[in-house]
């Protein structure tokens, strides 16, 4: 089989070490359980320094594409204050930290990605399944934040028990048809990137 030469080059190619960035120095507005924010300077690949340039700091996350045994979707709504609005969305959350930060090194992890989407699944919908699939490990927004999802597949679904949300949570959950969430992508109803990403990886 012939390869392409120039797909071969992008993932792995020691000429576009010449396109980093230096960090030159980097102050943190705000540094606390929740969030590191930071005011950044960096020396661009033709020597002039850039700033500000902010970024920030919070805990890797999972998102699980749900399910149940009728091939119906598992989707949960809920408002987002980024947007103000009530969104559509897959259920998601935070992988817990061994220190209860929101950010910091993996190795501070209190569970694997795979233990916090069968958690997530359970406390958000109250549905636990026996078919997982990892299907991706993505930034979750890479030119602002050094934080990733875990993008997992569960498929048959059965409801277990109830709810056991967050203090903050607040949320209802829904099944839907593959053509109704296709309908709530199209008409731009299903509002989280990385949500929309996830389902259609999860199609291949």
């Amino acid at each position: 089989m012939e390869h392409n030469r120039d797909y071969y080059e992008c993932l792995n190619n020691d000429n576009d070490k010449s396109l980093l960035w230096e960090e030159v120095k980097s102050d943190h507005l705000i540094s606390d359980e929740w969030i590191d924010f930071r005011k950044t300077a960096y020396k661009l690949p033709d020597g002039s320094v850039f700033e500000p340039f902010y970024n920030y700091s919070r805990r890797n996350y999972v998102v699980i594409v749900a399910s149940d045994t009728n091939g119906d979707y598992l989707i949960v709504r809920q408002f987002r204050p980024g947007t103000k609005e009530i969104t559509n969305e897959f259920p998601a959350g935070g992988i817990e930290r061994a220190d209860g930060k929101e950010y910091g090194p993996n190795d501070e992890w209190a569970e694997e990605a795979l233990e916090a989407a069968k958690r997530e699944l359970r406390e958000e919908t109250g549905h636990e399944s026996h078919e997982w699939r990892e299907i991706t490990v993505i930034p979750s927004a890479a030119s602002v934040s050094e934080n990733y999802a875990y993008i997992f597949e569960a498929k048959n679904c059965v409801k277990v028990t109830g709810q056991s949300l967050d203090e903050t949570e607040h949320l209802n959950v829904y099944k839907v048809s593959k053509t109704e969430l296709e309908e709530l992508i199209a008409k731009r109803k299903f509002q989280q990137a990385v949500h929309v990403m996830a389902y259609l990886l999860a199609q291949r």
